[in-house]
Parts: structure tokens; sequence; C-alpha cells
């Protein structure tokens, strides 16, 4: 008999659904083994990470920020600049640009969450433009606006060799389900439930005793690192690291994938980012204006669905099966009042709703 508190209910099912889809991004190159679909798959799993950690703050807090490339921006340059070092491992290399960005986000965390709304997301915007000025500008550290120059260092570990393709796509397929796997827990955990209250209603969580400003600040937090690992990833991919991580088109564009995915459902940003990666790809191939061309199946998508794709298609299910099962239950109505009536005995009539024996 399993003790209560020890295992969070679903946590089985949740293991099993990370290691299928594990399994999925591992076949599909197996499958199709040309190089352009693995090369879009790290793109998607890299920008994916970006929006579903953002979408820590958006969809579970309610704190909108217009500044999350930061972070992403933070993880890829600090990973790019030990590892260009030599002096440390690639996974301490990683671990330590998580724990730097983590860091990072905690200091600027500490001053934003103390604002509201509108106010809260311009400052993260401030922010984001301050890092990205000083990339820029602190040319002998970052490159400035030609980004990391020499390329970044993949030596093997643990007898993996990242200069292979197919090895590098594994590890970077690894740590995105890991990161899955965190989120995911956090989001089912107390301390997410919690986080919903603050979002729903600020005023009664403080009241019931949570102390909002702390909670907000810990998932700032751990949204900052998680989309430094997606900044990590693309930055092992393109053996390099960019001003344009951290620019403020590309929080837009991870705000974009939320907004194409959906919100509420965990998978929803994930949705996005396949959806955008994939607009991104066709629209520049047979067109110029593919900004124009994004911008309307955006609106028809918001304007239409008015919610996300995923969240639409969730919510259609759930009514076609609500449906069903009150057809069901209408049906099976009539038959159960005859066998109750077939029970009934021959002398019995029932008045008032009391059955009743007739002398």
């Amino acid at each position: 008999m399993r003790r209560p508190g020890l295992l969070r209910p679903g946590l089985l099912r949740d293991a099993l659904a990370g290691l299928a889809l594990l399994a999925v991004l591992l076949v599909l190159p197996l499958l199709f083994p040309q190089p352009a679909l693995r090369d879009f798959l790290i793109y998607t799993i890299a920008y994916g990470l970006l929006a579903m950690s953002l979408n820590l703050l958006v969809g579970l807090t309610g704190l909108v920020s217009f500044g999350h490339a930061a972070y992403f921006a933070s993880g890829a340059y600090a990973f790019g600049l030990l590892m260009q070092s030599g002096r440390v491992s690639l996974p301490l290399a990683m671990l330590a640009a998580v724990a730097g960005t983590a860091l990072l986000a905690l200091v600027i965390g500490a001053i934003c969450v103390r604002l509201k709304a509108i106010y809260f997301s311009f400052i993260t915007l401030a922010f984001q433009m301050f890092i990205h000025s000083v990339i820029l500008t602190w040319v002998s550290l970052t490159g400035g606006d030609q980004g990391l120059r020499g390329g970044i260092p993949r030596p093997p570990f643990l007898g993996l060799d990242l200069g292979q393709a197919g090895t590098l796509y594994g590890v970077c397929a690894v740590l995105f389900v890991a990161c899955l796997g965190i989120m995911r827990q956090v989001t089912q955990s107390p301390f997410g439930y919690s986080l919903r209250l603050i979002r729903d209603n600020p005023a009664r969580a403080a009241f019931l005793g949570l102390d909002v400003l702390r909670m907000k600040l810990g998932i700032f937090v751990l949204a900052g690192a998680m989309a430094s690992v997606g900044g990590i990833i693309l930055a092992l991919f393109v053996s390099g690291a960019y001003p344009e991580f951290g620019f403020w088109t590309t929080s837009g564009e991870a705000i974009f994938m939320i907004m194409l995915g959906g919100t509420q459902l965990f998978l929803g940003p994930l949705v996005g980012a396949l959806l955008l990666q994939t607009l991104n790809h066709y629209v520049t191939v047979y067109t110029e204006h593919h900004g124009l061309v994004l911008g309307t199946v955006i609106l028809v998508i918001v304007l239409g669905l008015r919610r996300g794709v995923a969240d639409f298609v969730h919510e259609h299910l759930g009514e076609r099966r609500a449906a069903r099962a009150a057809s069901a239950r209408a049906a099976s109505a009539p038959t159960a009042s005859a066998r109750a009536e077939a029970a009934r005995g021959p002398g019995e009539v029932r008045l008032d709703g009391v059955r009743k024996g007739t002398t």
C-alpha cells in the first residue's frame, strides 16, 4: 500500500509520458534520416523550452514578461564563454550557465515581482534591453554584434562525441525531456496550485498566509533557469551565441508561441513553438513577406479561436465527451424506469413517490 504524501498522484503516468516522448524524439531521425528534420527538431526543442518556461509566468502565475529572452541569451553566452575558456567540462559548463542565469533572474526578479500588470511587463523589457546593450557594447567579451567568435568547442564526455550530429541531437532531446519533467512536477505540485491561486486572486492568497512575493520570485527564477537550458541547446547546435538571442523580438516570438498553442494545456506552448517554426520555415521559402503572413495567421487564430490551438482542441474534445456522456445517461434513463416498474409488485401503487400496498 502506498504511503500518502510520498508520491504525487499521476507521477508514474507523467514519467511514462516523458519516456514515450523521448522515444518518439529519438526514433524520428532514424525513420526520416534527413539532416533538415533533425535541425528543425533542435530549433523547436530550444525555442519550445523558451516558450514553456515563459508560460510558467504567463499561464501559471499571471505574470506577462516581455523580457524573457534575456535568460535565453544569458544561458547561451555563459555556456559559450565557459567552453571557450577550456577550463571546465561540458556538463559543468551547462550547470554553471544555468546557475548563473538563475542568479541573474533572482536579482532582476527581486525588483520586478514587486510591480503589477503592465508595469511588471515593461520593467522586464527594460532589463532585457539593458542586457542586450551590454552584449552589444562589451565587444572584448561577447564579440559585440558579431556574436561569440571562434565557435564553441564540443569535447567528448562520458564517451559521447557531440561532434556527431546524431549524438548532439540525442543529448538535446534528453535535456529537453528532463526540463519538461521538472516543469511538469512544479505545475502539479502544491507550489504550482498556490501559484494558480495567486494568479486568480492574489488578495485571497495573501489572506490565506501565502508569501506572494516570495512565491512569484521563486517561479521567476525557475522560469529563467529553464529558458537558459534552451539557450544552451541552441548555442551547442549553432556553435555560437548571438545578440539576437537576447533581443526583444525573441521574447515576442515566445509570446506568439504561447498565443498559438495556448496557456492552459501544459504542452500548449510547445505546440505553438512547433507551429511557429513550421510557419517560419515554409513562409520564408515561398515569400519574402513572411512577417505579413505570420501576422495574418496569428490574427486568424487569436480572433477566430479566441484561444490557442491546443487549448481549443482540448476543450472541443472535452465538450464532445461530455455530450456523449449526457446522451448515454439520457438513453439509459427509460430503461432504468422500466426496470423499476417491473420490480414493483403487482399489488403496489405509487402515491406521491412512496410505495404503498393496496387493500
